[in-house]
């Protein structure tokens, strides 16, 4: 008998349960046809539709149409962070966040670019890394009308129009418009200069100044004049060369009127009106306005 019924058992299709929603009544949204379950979902839903947000903050009056995103929102007042990550011991406000800092420690990078290969841990960052692909350029700037592929870099660049500096360096008060110019401008204050010459062992607070003074031992004059083909180590005195070209000369002199294509020259110039000597003869004594009449000067105890 047992053999029996286990052969039964075997030959007959298994039971499937009936779907959970099977013989509940459907109720759908009059709006946008969507169907739901539950009324009280239902009700919710239409809020979007609505527009109704019954759901008020006490701290700052902000109104949601749910109250679970109040509640979310509120974690801004009290600074509660009820996510917690046991590998760094970082905390989250919002569960979503809270995932998305999990792909640090784990590597995984869901979203992946079909024309390069790329991939990434945010989709944000995915959509943001196409526009590379498709050139588009969605964030225009009503002022200048220029466009950016991120939003992130309009709002930079809007404060140019602004005269936004919103961040600010506590030792001394100069604000920045981008928190990177600050993290720069800070290393005055603090002496530190990550960036070495395996050359020389020199130090610096910036990688472009590293880079600018690893020309002088590569020998490397990447800036070339169109006009003539003169080369230079920095794009500062391809700038000042052009001028030969050009005949602009953007730096006056208050005293007497004269231009000069280049800041350094009118510094010289300026001595003339000062007769302010730095240039000393090392032998005499004598001093010079000008550092080609210290060069010119024959000194008389020097011995032939």
């Amino acid at each position: 008998m047992k053999s029996e019924s286990r052969r039964r058992s075997l030959e007959e299709p298994p039971h499937t349960p009936p779907p959970a929603a099977a013989g509940s009544k459907m109720h759908h949204c009059s709006d946008c046809g969507k169907s739901f379950t539950k009324i009280a979902v239902l009700k919710r839903h239409q809020r979007i539709h609505t527009g109704e947000k019954p759901y008020h903050c006490d701290q700052c009056g902000k109104s949601f149409n749910c109250q679970c995103d109040l509640k979310r929102h509120q974690r801004i007042h009290t600074g509660e962070k009820p996510y917690h990550c046991k590998k760094c011991g970082k905390s989250f406000t919002h569960q979503s966040n809270f995932r998305l800092h999990q792909r640090v420690h784990t590597g995984e990078k869901p979203y992946h670019c079909e024309q390069c290969g790329k991939s990434f841990n945010r989709q944000s960052s995915f959509k943001r890394h196409q526009h590379i692909h498709t050139g588009e350029k969605p964030y225009h700037c009503e002022q200048c009308g220029k466009s950016f592929n991120c939003q992130s870099h309009l709002k930079i660049h809007q404060r140019i129009h602004t005269g936004e500096k919103p961040y600010y360096c506590e030792q001394c008060g100069k604000s920045f418009t981008h928190q990177s110019h600050l993290k720069i401008h800070q290393r005055i204050h603090t002496g530190e200069k990550p960036y070495y010459c395996e050359q020389c062992g020199k130090s610096f607070n910036h990688h472009n100044t590293l880079k600018v003074h690893q020309g002088i031992h590569t020998g490397e004059k990447p800036y070339e004049c169109v006009q003539c083909g003169r080369s230079f180590r920095l794009k500062k005195l391809l700038q000042e060369h052009q001028r030969v070209h050009t005949g602009e000369k953007p730096y006056p002199c208050e005293q007497c009127g004269k231009s000069f294509s280049a800041q350094s020259a009118l510094l010289r110039h300026q001595q003339s009106h000062t007769g302010q000597k730095l240039y000393i003869c090392g032998q005499c004594g004598r001093s010079y306005v000008y550092q080609s009449s210290l060069r010119n000067h024959k000194c008389s105890n020097i011995q032939p």
